[in-house]
């Protein structure tokens, strides 16, 4: 080979190595010497900022009005912040266009600049904008400072709309079948995270910024060793771990050579995890049972075990059918279908067995009229022999024998008071109780606790004997059979719901006998009542395969109304729709407000035709009205703004000299026009005084000038009660005109079935 050939190849040689050198020196030089390159995304700045200002929600209802980017983009994840922004003015359209590429390219000087310009002169003084720099990228660690001063200018950080929090990320949408995108599952619920990439913080404790229930950026890792305490442990190998973190099913790796304990399938335990893998696990195996006498927030009673303290991390497992956590509020009272796991003198976990039966119920009996829940002194009267326990002690008492305990009873100290006659239906009286009957007598078993501010009292009985002083103390016991049938279905379906969410746990009980829930034992039983109970023992109404939330009230003006009137979406209550309480039902549009005017002041055929407040007026003077709404000068004026079906009142306004009030929801309307001088006269002409509300808020108002120019507000009213659900006296007539009590609940509660509960 000539010279010439030797040294062409060796240039090419020379040429070919000289490539990836001069690459690398060019990288270098770029992350050298451009450090502006470290900027932040202008979809994740601009998230930051709209949620300071908006919630998610409110970003996607503005975006969906009105979209700065074409339809092709407008399923990206950033569109709705970007959207907010424009429609503050605090992104410029020119400056930065609606696009996918500027979404995902990096912040500018300029553009940081005139976002902090909107908010106020002092943050944009600290943005560093020059002619050299403002196309360039605005630095990262420079524009998380300037976002906190926006949160300060904003006052976000003092009413914690924007914040700090520090939680565990038990996983990602990416971890769960069907997951929400975007959505990530934490020690402190599920959060957002659009934008973010969290995959790599799983088994990690971590700093994050929140808006509302979206991460804004990872502030911090703090460690990446985890306890995941009081976890459900499904399945077991040498080599990993199926367990239940949090709401999520994770496969957990078991790091090799460490000692696992034997038998760890189906067991609760704390499990130790660092980088991700197994280190350590720790079994708690002792359970204890028993009834559920209350249920605090840091304490259950266990019958038999007194009350004990709930670890921090205390988890309710649902064993049977479709494996489920559940917080506390899974612990009934009153039910005995759970095992708790113990672990040093605490309460780690509660394990439900099977369904739980309601076939009891707890109620929470208040004193002489329903005044209190709390009893300076309660004196019982035994109709029965029976056993009295308190603590480790047990007494027996006689027929005839009577106790009385005061607050303050040493007797009582950490103790309840239990007592149990011989014959359950026998019952006990209470001396100390009056009711519309006298002093009523107790069936079941009795039980007393002393509390802070007196003495609690709480009757734990049959839910089929409960309803049988429900029914007549709800509805009169002269009421037709089916009538009293409907009702006897409603109070057991209204009472279940009610065992179900535990109002009382923290008593020891499921409802108090009160109108806050159904009135129990205010009048004494009938066979009439009675054989309405017992006909439709065990019936419930349903909807779509569950016991629906139902409501019932005294009388309609012949329509009904909605769930919505207490801000609840339709969707969620399907059943409980308005309608015509009249032959053939169906609904009427009597939302306008001179239809519903002329439809109030008539008196159509309907079945409550009848009743007296059927139809009603009254007369509120400007004067009486000015000791309700203040602050807005001299009464000029009322006004209906808007009503829901039916034609009841949503939104009232009270106009004043200096101003105007709005009123919301139907009983804000009924107890600001409420009077008890006002004299709330009958369509039959009987006049009703003393009452401090409305009947109902399906009324029209009328204004009257008088000769000294006195203003008096002329109310023209149908209807007594809410409204939603079954009319009482709709049943009544219903029933008199020879229809069932299946086709009275079916006209009242549109597409629900009546079923038995065992079938549920």
């Amino acid at each position: 080979m000539s010279g010439k050939g030797r040294m062409k190849r060796k240039k090419i040689a020379y040429w070919f190595a000289g490539v990836p050198l001069t690459v690398i020196v060019l990288v270098i030089i770029i992350l050298l010497g451009e450090p502006g390159r470290d900027g932040v995304v202008r979809a994740a700045a601009f998230k930051a900022a709209a949620l300071s200002a908006a919630t998610v929600e409110e970003c996607r209802l503005e975006s969906r009005e009105q979209s700065e980017f074409p339809a092709s983009s407008q399923r990206q994840w950033y569109v709705k912040y970007m959207d907010a922004l424009y429609h503050r003015g605090w992104i410029d359209r020119t400056l930065t266009p609606a696009t996918e590429e500027t979404a995902e390219g990096l912040l500018t000087y300029g553009e940081a600049d005139f976002l902090a310009g909107q908010v106020s002169q002092h943050l944009r003084d600290q943005v560093g904008l020059t002619e050299r720099n403002k196309k360039k990228p605005y630095p990262q660690e420079q524009w998380w400072q300037l976002y906190e001063e926006l949160c300060r200018e904003l006052d976000v950080w003092q009413e914690e709309k924007v914040r700090r929090e520090v939680l565990v990320v038990y996983g990602t949408f990416e971890d769960v079948e069907d997951g929400t995108a975007w959505r990530a599952y934490t020690s402190l619920g599920n959060r957002g995270f659009e934008g973010l990439g969290l995959a790599s913080c799983r088994d990690q404790e971590i700093e994050v910024l929140v808006s509302g229930g979206e991460i804004l950026k990872v502030t911090d890792k703090i460690s990446s060793s985890v306890v995941y305490r009081n976890i459900w442990i499904m399945e077991a190998s040498d080599h990993e771990l199926t367990a239940y973190v949090g709401a999520l099913t994770r496969k957990l790796p078991v790091k090799s050579k460490i000692k696992t304990p034997e038998d760890m399938a189906s067991q609760v335990a704390d499990v130790y995890v660092t980088g991700g893998e197994v280190k350590k696990v720790v079994l708690k195996r002792e359970r204890v049972s028993g009834k559920v006498l209350e249920v605090q927030n840091d304490s259950i009673e266990i019958e038999g075990y007194g009350s004990v303290t709930v670890d921090q991390d205390f988890n309710v497992y649902r064993l049977y059918g479709e494996f489920k956590r559940m917080g506390v509020s899974g612990v009934m009272v009153g039910s005995d279908v759970q095992e708790f796991v113990v672990a040093d003198g605490r309460l780690c976990a509660a394990l439900v067995m099977r369904p739980f039966d309601a076939e009891k119920i707890r109620v929470l009996v208040m004193d002489t009229d329903f005044q209190n829940i709390f009893h300076k002194s309660i004196t019982l009267e035994f109709l029965c022999p029976g056993v009295m326990t308190v603590g480790d002690r047990e007494e027996t008492f006689e027929a005839g024998d009577t106790m009385t305990f005061r607050s303050g009873d040493q007797r009582l100290a950490g103790n309840r008071a239990v007592f149990k006659p011989a014959d359950a239906g026998a019952g006990i009286r209470i001396s100390t109780v009056s009711r519309r009957s006298g002093h009523p007598e107790y069936p079941g078993h009795l039980e007393i606790k002393q509390e802070p501010e007196g003495l609690v009292l709480v009757n734990e009985v049959y839910l089929e004997e409960y309803l049988k002083r429900v029914v007549p103390s709800e509805m009169p016991v002269g009421y037709a059979r089916e009538a009293l049938k409907a009702q006897a279905v409603c109070a057991r379906t209204y009472a279940w719901r009610d065992i179900m969410s535990g109002s009382y746990k923290n008593y020891g009980a499921h409802v108090d006998d009160s109108t806050r829930h159904q009135v129990y034992n205010n009048v004494e039983t009938s066979a009439e009542t009675d054989a309405a109970v017992d006909e439709t023992y065990g019936k419930v109404i349903t909807y779509d395969g569950q016991v629906a939330e139902i409501f019932y009230f005294s009388t309609s003006c012949g329509h009904t109304t909605d769930g919505t009137i207490w801000g609840a979406a339709q969707e969620d209550y399907p059943y409980l729709r308005g309608v015509a309480v009249k032959e053939g039902g169906g609904t009427e549009d009597l939302t306008e407000e001179e239809t519903f005017a002329r439809y109030i002041k008539s008196c159509p055929e309907g079945y409550e035709s009848e009743f007296g407040l059927y139809r009603w007026t009254a007369r509120l003077t400007a004067k009486q009205l000015q000791k309700k709404v203040t602050g807005i000068g001299d009464i000029t004026g009322v006004i209906m703004k808007e009503r829901s079906t039916g034609g009841i009142g949503r939104v009232l306004w009270v106009r004043g000299s200096g101003g105007s009030k709005e009123i919301r929801g139907e009983g804000q309307i009924r107890s600001v026009l409420g009077c008890e001088e006002m004299e709330i006269v009958q369509q039959n002409g009987s006049v009703l005084t003393g009452w401090d509300s409305l009947p109902s808020a399906f009324i029209a108002v009328e204004t009257e000038q008088g000769e000294s120019g006195e203003l008096t507000f002329v109310i023209y009213g149908g209807g007594y009660g809410h409204g939603v659900g079954m009319s009482q006296n709709g049943a009544q007539a219903m029933a008199k005109a020879g229809k069932s009590y299946k086709q009275i609940l079916e006209l009242f509660y549109d597409g629900a079935e009546v079923a038995e509960i065992d079938e549920i």
